[in-house]
């Protein structure tokens, strides 16, 4: 067996050990934790459509990471941080419930990766004084000081006719 071929071999029993640890760590929770941790990244989410549908942009980005950890992609653009990501939100619909206009999540799912971390998937609608848009988004959220909140926001538009 050649050297590289070992090396090869080694890596995907590697690959096969960590998923199993991942996959082991996912089942480990019990329904009841992850309802539990359903309901409470649900609950982050929709406070933050409330928060946006009063024109509280700071609220909003209350279900944010506060710091430079933050990524948020969107428009082939990836930004860093919770205050680059603020100021874009300002500058593009300002902070009062006239300009930010109304927001819904929907179809909401959410994934547990443990009992820390997980990701979810749903979709958006903003409808804003000139115009309607929405699309989905991808999120990672982990628990942190005993809060959820997102460090990972990857959110696309549907596409314009």
């Amino acid at each position: 067996m050649s050297l590289l071929w070992k090396e090869r071999v080694k890596t995907l029993v590697a690959a096969a050990v960590l998923t199993a640890l991942g996959l082991t760590a996912v089942s480990a929770l019990s329904a009841t934790e992850s309802s539990a941790l359903e309901t409470a990244i649900v609950d982050v989410i929709q406070r933050q459509a409330e928060a946006w549908n009063r024109g509280d942009l700071e609220g909003f980005m209350d279900g944010y990471l506060k710091g430079p950890g933050l990524v948020f992609t969107s428009g082939s653009q990836v930004r860093r941080g919770w205050q680059i990501t603020y100021d874009k939100y300002e500058q593009r619909y300002g902070t009062s419930p006239e300009t930010m206009g109304n927001l819904r999540f929907s179809d909401l799912e959410v994934h547990p990766l443990g009992d820390t971390s997980a990701w979810v998937l749903g979709r958006w609608d903003l409808a804003a004084p000139d115009t309607e848009s929405g699309g989905i988004f991808t999120l990672v959220m982990q628990r942190l000081d005993g809060n959820w909140v997102v460090v990972h926001d990857h959110t696309s538009s549907d596409p314009t006719d």
